[in-house]
């Protein structure tokens, strides 16, 4: 069962217990607090690599059960990881925008099977048959990127630059996956919606949910709680927005598809509001989950921004995301509420250790000891 996925072009310490707990914005009455000797804290520790930075959390239901910070987060200053650093997140910002997507649908602003041209005016013969929904399901056929992350692409280019580019299939033909298709996704979010892609997700997605640690500019985070990354030889690469970025954010070829900054607490909270109905009534937040796309080499298929996958043990949704120094997954059990949460800012060590490597055994094993009781 594989749950990775190479998912961008570009390719300690434990601190767990009340205070993490705490740090999440949950009272440590709520949770009993990670100790040593714990199955599920001893996991984490033999598997997570040694030297590297990030946090894993885990939660059963609404309530978290585990999270500890590795490593640091800036290593020239010495800041040691946490459950409040913010980090990029990644290709797991796509089910935001999925969730974007069939919130419009509910306020009545578009519908899955509207054609591109409905919302990004007319389009080349070859593409006038890619629905919304062929975009959500990486099946328009779209190419799978149209530069660099950090390209200083509008977002009248990126629209320009992915109609005029060549099919790799039919629309509707392969799965194919496009992180140019989410970006026309992110562009289709303002048109249809009248706003910008970050202020419309913060007012009905984030908002709703308690997130105010999620976004690309609008949280305005404090400089040192936001990780910096390391590339395979420990070289900081700097933070995410020390690269290139619009003054709302990161240029056109990561918008939509990648390049959200987050935090553990801030991903409970979205799980939280999964199971529930804060930001999308019962029927559209199924739609996110539904096995739609079979993934090539893989036991899963793709929903709206998820890939899904039914165990003995009941449906898996999962994402990850991942760039040259980072690497992050979030994974949900449907079934029985069991979160599993965790992002590096150094995703491997050349010679010593890939994370990508260990992706599955972390994420399956926690699940499993989350399940088990084990903390």
């Amino acid at each position: 069962m594989v749950l990775y996925r190479c998912s961008r072009r570009r390719f300690g310490t434990s601190v767990a217990g009340v205070a993490a707990l705490m740090a999440l914005g949950v009272p440590a009455a709520a949770s009993r607090p990670v100790r040593d000797g714990d199955p599920l804290a001893d996991f984490v520790r033999r598997t997570w690599p040694e030297g590297a930075g990030g946090t894993v959390l885990a939660a059963r239901g609404t309530e978290p059960v585990y999270c500890a910070g590795f490593g640091a987060s800036d290593r020239a200053a010495g800041t040691p990881a946490s459950c409040r650093t913010v980090y990029d997140v990644m290709s797991v910002t796509k089910q935001f925008t999925a969730a974007a997507i069939l919130k419009l649908e509910v306020l009545g602003r578009l519908r899955g099977s509207d054609r591109i041209d409905r919302h990004l005016g007319p389009v080349p013969a070859d593409k006038r048959a890619v629905t919304v929904e062929h975009l959500l399901t990486h099946t328009s056929g779209l190419v799978e990127g149209l530069g660099d992350d950090y390209d200083p692409l509008s977002r009248g280019e990126l629209v320009r630059g992915a109609l005029a580019s060549t099919l790799l299939s039919a629309p509707g033909a392969e799965f194919r996956y496009s992180n140019t298709g989410y970006s026309l996704l992110a562009a289709i979010v303002e048109q249809a919606s009248g706003d910008a892609y970050e202020p419309f997700l913060a007012r009905h997605l984030f908002a709703p949910a308690g997130m105010t640690r999620t976004g690309y500019v609008l949280p305005r985070w404090p400089r040192h709680l936001v990780a910096v990354e390391y590339d395979s030889r420990g070289r900081s690469r700097g933070r995410p927005f020390d690269h290139p970025w619009a003054a709302d954010g990161p240029y056109w070829n990561l918008r939509g598809n990648g390049g959200m900054l987050s935090t553990a607490g801030d991903m409970l909270r979205w799980h939280r509001a999964l199971l529930g109905g804060r930001i999308l009534p019962a029927p559209a937040r199924d739609r996110l989950f539904e096995p739609r796309v079979p993934e090539p080499g893989s036991e899963s298929s793709y929903g709206y921004g998820w890939s899904v996958r039914d165990t003995p043990d009941g449906r898996l949704a999962w994402h990850d995301g991942g760039n040259d120094w980072s690497l992050a997954l979030l994974g949900r059990s449907l079934r029985d509420g069991v979160l599993v949460f965790w992002v590096s800012n150094q995703a491997r060590r050349d010679g010593k250790w890939d994370l990508e490597d260990r992706a599955q055994e972390l994420t399956l094993g926690i699940i499993e000891r989350v399940r088990a009781g084990g903390s």
